[in-house]
């Protein structure tokens, strides 16, 4: 009777995991103005970070007002591939807003979110 050695199945285990790591990694939101959550002035600039490069043409964001819609607004990704920058045509006006980002990183995985924040 042989006896089983299960230490080629360990390694190959390990080697796997270990590989796939980076490859099953997703771009996440780092850090944003305004912040989640927050109350702020009047703003007519918005950023997000994220902790990946995107593609540009299939990463962005939108800005909903409490009546549920959109923001006009004009998207473009900064050089680090990394921020995504929205500008409006004016200031928001006081209110609860929602951002709701999308982002494609370059290894091609999409991840979406949103997130709160109110203006004073």
């Amino acid at each position: 009777m042989r006896n089983f050695n299960p230490a080629p199945f360990i390694a190959v285990a390990a080697v796997v995991t270990f590989a796939a790591g980076p490859a099953a990694a997703h771009a996440r939101l780092v850090s944003a103005n305004p912040a989640p959550n927050s109350t702020v002035a009047a703003t007519q600039t918005l950023t997000l970070t994220f902790s990946e490069r995107s593609v540009a043409a299939f990463s962005g964001f939108d800005v909903v007002n409490a009546a549920g819609e959109k923001v006009p607004l004009r998207n473009s990704v900064a050089e680090d591939g990394k921020t995504l920058t929205g500008t409006l045509a004016r200031p928001l006006a006081a209110g609860a807003y929602r951002i709701d980002w999308r982002i494609a990183s370059s290894d091609g995985h999409r991840m979406t979110g949103s997130y709160t924040f109110s203006v004073r």
